[in-house]
Formats: C-alpha cells, structure tokens, sequence
C-alpha cells in the first residue's frame, strides 16, 4: 500500500506546471503564425504567377491575331477606302504605335478597316481594337480592349531594308514588305517582350 501511495505522489509531482503549459501555448502560437503566414505568402506568390501567365497568353493571342490579320492586308490605291497606316506615338516615354490597315478578317464580311492603337485607362497604358467594314465611315465610338497595362506597343514597317516606325501607304503607293509588332508588358514589375515579324501575303508571289 505504501508503494502504491508512493508512485501517485511520484506520477502527481512529474505532471505539468502551469508556467510549462503557458510557454507550450506560446510557442505552439509562435509555430502557427509562422505557418499560417508561409501559407499565404505561397499564395499570393502563385496568385501572382497566374496573373502574369495570363497576361503572357493575352499578349500571345493578341500577337497572333495582329499577326494573321497583317498577312491577310489588302491594299488599292485606286480605293480611297484602302488604308495601310503607321502612325509613331508615344505616351510619357512609352512607344504606343497606332496601326491601322485594311484587311480580311473573319470578323467582318468583306473587307475590314481594323486599328489597333494605345490609350491611358486608369493611369495605365491599355491596346485597344477597332473593327468594321471599310465602306462604313470611323466613329468616335471607343474600340474593344485587348491587353490592360501594357508598357509599350510598337509596330515597324519594313522597306528597302529599312525598318521605320511610319508608314502611309497612300504616299508610298505600297505595303511595307514586312511588319514587326512588338508588345511589351509588366510582370511582378519586370518588363517581358514579345515581338513576330509578318509578311503581308495578299497580291505578292507566293
């Protein structure tokens, strides 16, 4: 009997103190704030490589559709209507090409006027499109936006082995014999560009 008193004074005396437990509910504080913060900074990090993904196949998609609308132009300089334009702009700095062009396009039956061009939207430099039959005359209306909060957009007409950044058709009679489009745009603050170089197909020797 007297051993067994001996051990539930032995078991009692190796329990916990409450000093014991208060600094175990500290630390076991102190190790989930850490993870719980690891878990969102892995978060916000994978949120943020989405985000530029996104905007990488926005710009890709956007260079491929300019890419094969550029083939597909059409220019007659005896057609009023016809435009091959490249216009050098810039915004603070920043290269912001307007390019507009008469080509055929799914979009519109017949033979389209179509624009691309830049404008400031909310402190931000976005590229924009404008699509209609070339019969119908241009509109104030606002084009449809493509890329938001692009860093610079530039397109670049080729000639005589000269790259220039205009280009009027109705002046030099012509279509440039190739085009570069080049998008540049921000991710996690650091500028990604993306460029093609296109020959316009219509009326040239295949």
């Amino acid at each position: 009997m007297l051993f067994f008193y001996e051990s539930l004074r032995k078991d009692r005396d190796s329990g916990f103190t409450l000093i014991e437990l208060m600094l175990a509910m500290v630390l076991l504080t102190i190790v989930l704030g850490a993870v719980y913060s690891s878990f969102f900074v892995s978060e916000k990090a994978l949120n943020g490589l989405d985000e530029s993904l996104l905007k990488m196949q926005e710009c890709r998609k956007a260079i491929d559709i300019l890419g094969r609308e550029t083939e597909s132009i059409f220019y007659n300089i005896s057609d009023k209507n016809c435009i091959v334009r490249v216009d050098d702009r810039d915004f603070y700095g920043k290269q912001a090409s307007r390019f507009s062009f008469t080509a055929y396009s799914p979009m519109v039956q017949g033979l389209a006027a179509i624009s691309y061009y830049v404008e400031e939207k909310d402190g931000k430099l976005t590229l924009y499109k404008k699509i209609r039959s070339y019969l119908k005359p241009d509109d104030s209306s606002p084009g449809v936006e493509i890329i938001e909060g692009v860093d610079s957009f530039m397109v670049e007409a080729l000639s005589n082995a000269k790259w220039t950044k205009t280009w009027d058709a109705s002046a030099t009679a012509t279509v440039p014999d190739q085009v570069r489009i080049t998008i540049t745009i921000l991710t996690r603050d650091r500028p990604v560009t993306l460029y093609e170089t296109v020959t316009p197909m219509i009326g040239k020797n295949l």
